[in-house]
């Protein structure tokens, strides 16, 4: 593998196999878990196994990444490693994930974006408007382009043409975590929402904020642990 080949992962061929499918597991889970509670929670105390009805579709990118998160710290602890090189080793295969899921929603026609008059618009089959052919902007073409293509793109170029990986473990995820947030509020302008919204704002960006929160205490929590270059020891 090319990570062990340019020594960027401290894991083995073997390993490696067992953190990505403790990584499908946390992405699985959190997604189903994270949207029943962040999207439809008051179905949830009517009815809890709506979480279990997974063939009625329902999951949620901001409850995949927490899944991510404890399935990262549950292994690197597992297999006694730190677990910041790991996150920044985990973030540089997010994006293609997130980049083929929002190319499957629009095949499937959901999450479709707000009406519009532009010359791209799409008419979505299960939009309540179709029959009236009225347009909708395709916001998971937008979502795929920014959230999955832009960010692969950034974060590859950090992970292979820095040093932040070996220097300031955490900075990539950091990075990660607000450059995802940013897209996934920009794309959310022009995205249907799909729940209540929380003070004016859609639920896609009010739990961004977390994110960006998040990625922020990362970066500068990992420049705090480093030396600057000219510094002395004596």
């Amino acid at each position: 593998m090319k990570y062990q080949k340019r020594e960027k992962s401290p894991y083995n061929s073997s390993q490696i196999l067992d953190l990505m499918t403790f990584q499908i597991l946390g992405v699985l889970l959190g997604g189903r878990i994270g949207y029943v509670i962040l999207y439809q929670s008051e179905l949830l105390f009517q009815d809890p196994l709506i979480i279990l009805k997974v063939w009625e579709g329902g999951m949620a990118s901001h409850g995949g990444f927490l899944g991510v998160a404890i399935a990262t710290l549950w292994y690197a602890k597992h297999s006694k490693q730190a677990v910041l090189p790991i996150a920044d080793l985990i973030v540089t295969i997010v994006p293609p994930g997130l980049f083929f899921g929002r190319i499957a929603n629009f095949i499937n026609g959901e999450l479709w974006g707000k009406t519009t008059h532009v010359s791209w618009g799409v008419l979505f089959p299960k939009a309540p408007d179709f029959v009236l052919e009225i347009a909708r902007h395709p916001s998971q073409l937008y979502a795929a382009c920014l959230e999955g293509l832009l960010t692969f793109v950034f974060i590859q170029w950090r992970f292979w043409k820095t040093d932040f990986a070996s220097r300031l473990p955490g900075r990539i995820s950091g990075e990660f975590l607000v450059l995802y947030a940013v897209c996934r509020i920009v794309n959310e302008i022009f995205r249907e929402p799909d729940a209540s919204l929380i003070m004016n704002m859609s639920r896609g960006q009010f739990y961004s904020i977390f994110l960006v929160l998040g990625g922020i205490i990362l970066i500068f929590n990992s420049m705090k642990k480093v030396k600057p270059n000219n510094q002395s020891d004596g």
